[in-house]
């Protein structure tokens, strides 16, 4: 015999076990329906070395493909970092002008260059209303956040914390890692879960490049506590993971879960190719359970080419 909900929390007993519960126990599974939606990273935009020409030639193109919606997986801008807060503000308002000829519904997702001005020579202090990730969040809503398509759930994450020293490296803080296990632990069972992230959680991305001269103890490349996100995974079904920050393309699997690092936008900063990856975007599909993806180049010319 079938139990309803209201047998089971007389089971349960006391109100304070039955809020205890997992609410994914009550929830039924979303219809899962195919669809496809494009991943663009890493736009670096900024007037010089026509990367507003650049960005809008990407956004053109992406619009041109069957897609739902897009996410934009960070470093909207280059540079928030270091620069005055007028000319941090004079990039997203052309960001979001140029943003416009994409014509899609767009998940954001923070990028280290849409920091602003924790560099000292930014000139900005941290009493400032939009300093650190006050203006993402100003721009573009909350830092991280999850929402559901089309029976599947997405995760944007946060991955750049700001170190005491005035710099950042690729982190979850743990505010973030508990709101993770909670949105993670609320959905149905098998629910396909597709994650966005700018710095990679996993990529083989440093041995691909030479040998530093000096070591670094800072993670800049990937996020340090990776192993506590990836843990968090296990036992839910995350479909694919979606990455930008290193400029190329690269799918890594780990642990039975597809790690897709795509090319950027702006390439080698506007300067032509970055190590193989030419500018570009990403366009995924979802079907039958699977995340699929394909690198699409728009034709742009870097200055002096």
């Amino acid at each position: 015999m079938k139990t309803t909900r209201r047998e089971f929390l007389a089971l349960l007993g006391a109100t304070g076990a039955a809020a205890a519960a997992p609410s994914h126990l009550f929830a039924a599974p979303a219809k899962v329906e195919p669809f496809s939606f494009v991943f663009i990273t890493d736009a670096h935009l900024q007037p010089e070395l026509n990367g507003v020409v650049g960005t809008d030639m990407a956004m053109k193109k992406a619009r041109t493909f069957k897609a739902d919606f897009a996410i934009n997986g960070g470093d909207h801008v280059f540079d928030s970092l270091g620069v005055p807060k007028a000319r941090a503000l004079q990039l997203f308002d052309l960001y979001a002008k140029t943003e416009q000829d994409l014509g899609l519904k767009v998940y954001h997702t923070i990028g280290n260059h849409d920091v602003l001005g924790i560099y000292p020579a930014s000139g900005i202090p941290a009493s400032d209303p939009l300093y650190g990730k006050k203006l993402f969040e100003d721009r573009f809503g909350r830092r991280y956040y999850s929402f559901d398509h089309k029976g599947h759930h997405f995760i944007v994450l946060d991955s750049i914390g700001i170190t005491d020293d005035h710099a950042y490296e690729g982190r979850i803080d743990a505010e973030q890692l508990a709101w993770l296990k909670g949105d993670l632990a609320a959905l149905p069972q098998g629910t396909p879960i597709i994650i966005s992230v700018h710095m990679p959680l996993v990529s083989a991305f440093a041995s691909y490049i030479p040998e530093p001269l000096k070591p670094s103890s800072r993670h800049t490349l990937t996020v340090a506590n990776a192993n506590q996100v990836v843990d968090l995974f296990a036992g839910h079904n995350v479909i694919g993971v979606l990455q930008g920050h290193t400029h190329i393309n690269e799918n890594v699997e780990y642990k039975g879960i597809n790690y897709v690092t795509s090319g950027a936008i702006c390439g080698n900063w506007w300067k032509g190719s970055r190590m193989g990856t030419p500018e570009g975007f990403t366009v995924v599909n979802v079907a039958n359970g699977r995340m699929t993806t394909h690198y699409e180049t728009y034709g742009f010319k870097a200055v002096g080419t």
